[in-house]
């Protein structure tokens, strides 16, 4: 039995194909601004290379924005729900799971069986999440994914103290002016993040152990910032964490696919 689950995010496309509890293959690419083109795009290229088709995938379901118009899927679930199944299936032991996506935060609890307990995400601010990170690390002239291994360079990090992401990029540009370290600022933009998604976390409540998973995973500041905060270290996903969402969707493609059997 092969299944399939697409994930698409604000800023990623992620799919994963599965065949009887075995990851064949997973994909990432850059989202565009047309749900069901990056969708399509993202299983196009993931089935070409595993020489499949879309005839060949017995159940597909999809996950993200839009899950709900993905033309060749057979079902949809939200995505706190994948990123906690994929979570838990690659490693049994997490409890706790923060999913820092593009355009949202979520702070998210499994039980023992990886099913979703309770979760917190954000609502009223872009605070937090990929886009508000990459719109930072833009105000300080750096790509994003030098923003981790810039923030470990840090002597005397700078406290960033504005209560909105767009203030805070106006008062990125002013230190930037100023002449202050790169560096520096880099590890108070991965800091004021932590910060932000450390009120969903606190309001959720922590149960070790605890995982980070989507394009926030990847950086080593942020998660260094978080674990100093919850005071734990976290689990390490073999695969991945952008592809997790994927992976989880997949995991309830074979759950249904088996039920329809």
């Amino acid at each position: 039995m092969i299944v399939a689950g697409c994930d698409v995010g604000a800023l990623t496309a992620k799919a994963a194909v599965m065949k009887d509890d075995v990851i064949l293959g997973t994909e990432l690419i850059r989202a565009g601004a047309r749900v069901v083109q990056s969708a399509t795009d993202v299983m196009d290229r993931l089935l070409k290379r595993l020489g499949l088709t879309y005839k060949d995938i017995d159940y597909c379901v999809s996950t993200g924005y839009g899950r709900n118009i993905m033309p060749f899927a057979d079902d949809n679930v939200s995505e706190i729900s994948c990123h906690g199944r994929g979570a838990w299936w690659l490693v049994p032991t997490v409890r706790t799971i923060i999913d820092g996506g593009g355009q949202d935060c979520k702070a998210l609890r499994v039980d023992e069986n990886g099913r979703l307990k309770d979760f917190r995400m954000n609502v009223k601010c872009a605070a937090g999440t990929g886009r508000s990170l990459e719109y930072m690390a833009e105000s300080l002239g750096v790509d994003i994914s030098d923003l981790g291994p810039l923030s470990l360079q840090a002597s005397d990090p700078v406290v960033l103290k504005q209560p909105c992401c767009i203030l805070t990029e106006i008062e990125i540009r002013h230190l930037a002016l100023e002449g202050r370290d790169g560096a520096d600022i880099a590890a108070g933009i991965n800091d004021i993040t932590a910060r932000f998604i450390m009120h969903l976390v606190r309001d959720l409540g922590v149960e070790n152990d605890v995982g980070v998973t989507g394009g926030m995973a990847k950086n080593v500041g942020v998660v260094n910032c978080l674990q100093q905060a919850i005071g734990t270290q976290f689990v390490s996903f073999p695969e991945d964490p952008q592809i997790i969402g994927a992976i989880g969707a997949a995991l309830f493609a074979a759950d249904r696919a088996r039920k329809r059997a």
